[in-house]
């Protein structure tokens, strides 16, 4: 039996010569987008969590085709200015985080900390402005179906907007302590793509519960 027609005694074929080996050494110690695996994890939570928006929504436009009229009465229609305000300052998050995300790709430091700085400062305006969009839908979720819809929808973004600012409020701690990492470089820029869907998200929640009672 010649060597390369050997088997071991588990049944596998026996090879020659030493084992194959790799260098992991030439590879980089930080990488970022899809070659980061916490960023699919990240498209996994957006997944998650865009369906349970994407319910809560259908749940609404259900309801409402129980009413004759939206909202029923004697409720009034939810007040705009508020919501309005709040969806513009989410809005406006988006820009310092992409920010923060090129200057982590660029391992600068300074430019980096500024940005989060300036997107944590507005992300705590959103979450304090939530309070009042809350009130604004002037109703209580357990009024009726309406109220409880639209609290649901409302309610279930402001949970994303509560966790996702003290997320953003460690990465920026982090980045000013003496235990900053190369690696969490990478995830400042995860920060900054989850920060995209958690605005954008927000979008069709705002039309729906604030503006459709006027369309619907």
């Amino acid at each position: 039996m010649t060597a390369a027609s050997a088997i071991e005694p588990d049944g596998t074929p026996a090879t020659d010569g030493p084992p194959q080996t790799f260098d992991a050494g030439s590879l980089p110690d930080v990488v970022f987008g899809a070659r980061n695996l916490a960023s699919w994890a990240t498209v996994g939570f957006m997944l998650i969590e865009g369906t349970t928006l994407v319910i809560a929504l259908t749940a609404y436009l259900y309801v409402r085709r129980n009413f004759p009229e939206w909202p029923p009465p004697p409720t009034p229609l939810p007040d705009l200015l508020i919501p309005t305000l709040n969806t513009i300052v989410l809005l406006l998050v988006i820009v310092p985080m992409v920010l923060a995300a090129h200057a982590a790709r660029a391992f600068d430091v300074r430019s980096m900390r500024r940005a989060l700085l300036v997107a944590t400062a507005l992300s705590a305006v959103n979450v304090a402005l939530r309070f009042f969009e809350l009130d604004a839908l002037n109703t209580r979720w357990d009024s009726h179906a309406y109220g409880s819809v639209a609290w649901l929808a409302v309610g279930l973004h402001s949970t994303l907007l509560l966790v996702d600012f003290i997320e953003s409020a460690t990465i920026t701690a982090l980045t000013f302590s003496r235990n900053l990492q190369r690696k969490h470089f990478s995830d400042v820029e995860d920060a900054a793509f989850y920060q995209y869907f958690l605005s954008l998200s927000w979008l069709p929640v705002y039309g729906l519960v604030y503006w459709g009672p006027r369309w619907l």
